[in-house]
């Protein structure tokens, strides 16, 4: 243990614990019954989310009173044995929900790929923080590229598709710490790209080439360098390849429920007892909350267990019924807060590595956050991962304050240079 008059950063600490507590309170909410109505209940979810609680609280003190230098001394073999875990899970994993993600221990089941996020998140800082790396050297993007690919390739393999989309907010402190902003224009335009070849498809190449045209015309009239042309015919034949591949992977690469959930999305079809069931049920219960909500323990929709997975992916749902819109804007206040006041503390490091990692922490908390709520409110595709602090499991629960207390602990020694 270190030995030192700590200086922990209680703000962060207690919106952790608020929405730790608040998300107890919604599960308990959501599986709430006549025939379970103690709040200290351990055979039902709620009470054993009370225990995975316990072990978080004391899981972050032991993290704060420890050395700093630990997390980043030990960041690539931390790595190594996550990722051996990852591998070991495409072995022995049973099949739950059509993925082969959890590892059983009896009654116990763990989730290697929660743990992961942090794992790659110390990785990526202790490698970025070295002497002499920098963000504008090929071999540096590469070697980052696959320190965050191979987690996300094994994850993607155990078929838990919205976990391994996690690892693009990777991008964001990569962009902090000098990658170029063309990256993250090329990954919006793959994006609204992709949409448009599902939406409109041949019409979709008519337009890229069309655009490649006056392109061309802009760069003749302009009578510029034979180094534009090609630059210009290379984007063309890029975005033109990668439109034709769109097929491909979504008839190929995505799995069948995947792929009903993001026809869903995109209006191509309606289906309400199959694949846009959830979001459907979950867009009711929120919209039957109006804006104060139908009172704690009173949302009939919940009780009535009409949207599945409640407790953990869309446990968002409970609150929009019971809490309303008020309870709702109030929670996601919450976690925008925290993100702000991570960023705002990453900002203050004088170490590299702690602004690093501190900058992946808040990338990795905001993606759950922004996809989480998009998928309940049916604004992105349902690719199922949990509300940070707030869903119910203990693999999550437990990574979750691993990662954001790793960074309250270098922060606690901000003024060194780990």
């Amino acid at each position: 243990m270190y030995q030192e008059k700590l200086k922990v950063d209680w703000l962060a600490i207690g919106l952790w614990f608020a929405l730790m507590l608040f998300g107890w309170l919604n599960i308990y909410a959501a599986g709430y019954s006549a025939e379970h109505p103690m709040l200290f209940d351990f055979s039902v979810q709620h009470g054993k989310q009370l225990i995975w609680m316990a072990m978080a609280i004391f899981l972050a003190a032991v993290i704060v009173l420890t050395e700093p230098r630990v997390f980043s001394n030990t960041a690539y073999p931390i790595y190594g044995i996550v990722m051996a875990l990852l591998v070991v899970t495409l072995f022995v994993a049973t099949v739950t929900k059509g993925g082969k993600s959890w590892i059983d221990f009896g009654a116990f089941k763990f989730q290697p790929s929660e743990f992961a996020k942090f794992a790659t998140a110390l990785a990526v800082a202790k490698y970025l923080s070295a002497i002499n790396i920098d963000m504008k050297d090929l071999r540096t993007k590469i070697m980052v590229a696959a320190i965050i690919a191979v987690p996300a390739a094994l994850i993607f393999l155990q078929h838990d598709t919205g976990s391994a989309l996690v690892f693009i907010g990777f991008i964001l402190p990569l962009y902090r710490e000098g990658l170029s902003g063309n990256f993250l224009i090329i990954g919006v335009a793959a994006i609204v790209l992709f949409v448009l070849a599902l939406l409109i498809n041949k019409y979709i190449l008519i337009g890229i080439l069309i655009a490649g045209a006056l392109f061309y015309l802009f760069v003749w009239l302009n009578k510029r360098s034979m180094r534009d042309y090609w630059r210009m015919a290379a984007v063309v034949a890029c975005c033109a390849m990668f439109v034709l591949s769109v097929d491909f992977i979504f008839n190929n690469v995505l799995e069948p429920h995947q792929r009903g959930r993001i026809d869903v999305l995109l209006g191509k079809t309606e289906d309400l007892q199959g694949s846009g069931y959830n979001v459907n049920q979950s867009k009711i219960a929120i919209g039957s909350g109006s804006f104060f909500g139908k009172g704690f323990l009173k949302g009939t929709l919940t009780k009535a267990d009409f949207v599945p997975e409640q407790e953990t992916d869309f446990i968002f749902c409970t609150v929009g019924e019971e809490w309303g819109f008020v309870g709702s804007s109030i929670l996601v206040a919450l976690y925008v807060l925290l993100l702000i006041h991570l960023v705002n503390m990453a900002e203050r490091q004088r170490s590299p590595f702690a602004r690093i990692y501190g900058y992946s922490v808040a990338s990795i908390l905001f993606i759950h956050l922004f996809v989480n709520v998009g998928m309940v409110l049916g604004l992105v595709p349902v690719i199922g991962i949990p509300l940070p602090f707030f869903s119910y499991g203990g693999s999550s629960l437990l990574a979750f304050t691993i990662l954001l207390f790793i960074f309250i602990r270098q922060d606690a020694s901000k003024n060194q240079l780990l």
